[in-house]
């Protein structure tokens, strides 16, 4: 898994790169009660926002980690938008998107390094 300074989480799935919220901003949110997906299809940037989610203490955007394309959205969290604070860096994926250049996801930090960001 690769982490972002804006508590993502990316895990390699084939030639996908899955995106999630850390445990760690799970925590921050508090009890998530909203989460808006973009449409499958769409073309980012890094750093647009892709991802509103709404919790009792406040509204947050996920923003893009690396320019690609969204191939898929993890529609269970419109339904049950809690399993974010269940199961963040596991069942509860926000997107897979399709990147360009995986060497990007070098330039990101690995566990022991976002451990150390958030200590």
């Amino acid at each position: 898994m690769k982490f972002t300074e804006e508590h993502e989480w990316l895990m390699i799935d084939g030639d996908l790169v899955v995106v999630g919220i850390t445990a760690h901003a799970a925590e921050q949110l508090g009890d998530v009660v909203f989460v808006e997906l973009p449409d499958p299809g769409g073309e980012v940037s890094k750093d647009d926002e892709v991802v509103v989610i709404e919790s009792v203490k406040a509204a947050s955007d996920i923003l893009a980690p690396l320019d690609g394309e969204i191939v898929e959205v993890n529609e269970a969290l419109v339904a049950d938008p809690g399993k974010v604070n269940e199961d963040p860096e596991g069942d509860a994926w926000f997107f897979k998107m399709k990147i360009e250049d995986m060497s990007e996801l070098d330039e990101l930090m690995d566990e022991a390094a976002y451990k150390k960001f958030i200590s």
